[in-house]
């Protein structure tokens, strides 16, 4: 389903616009769902969030903590991202959900789950 061609593409550009900030998060703007979720090769973690969310801001101080390199994306800026987090979180909105480099996916998972999922 997905063309190679176009994620290519969508690759620089998350790369551009996902460049890891100071805290060593990569960020995602507007940019399409599939090519920014299959691109994240660089982050083996990509963290669906909102702005407002608490768990998530909570969620991103332990990854950071940690050590664990992630891409963020706020699924109110992208409603693809959104429409995947709902697709994985029974038709919810479920934030913080990550999605691992396998497919896999955790909602409001803690930091020993996912150490655990990374490890596996």
């Amino acid at each position: 389903m997905r063309n190679e061609s176009t994620s290519t593409d969508m690759r620089s550009i998350l790369t551009a616009a996902g460049d890891k900030t100071r805290d060593g998060v990569g960020h995602v703007g507007r940019i399409g769902y599939v090519e920014g979720v299959m691109s994240a090769a660089e982050n083996p973690v990509i963290m669906y969030t909102t702005s407002w969310c608490g768990y998530c801001f909570r969620l991103k101080k332990v990854l950071q903590a940690e050590g664990i390199e992630f891409t963020e994306v706020d699924i109110e800026s992208d409603p693809e991202s959104a429409e995947f987090v709902a697709s994985v979180n029974g038709g919810n909105q479920t934030v913080p959900t990550l999605k691992f480099a396998d497919g896999s996916t955790l909602t409001n998972p803690s930091a020993k789950d996912i150490r655990a999922k990374l490890a596996s």
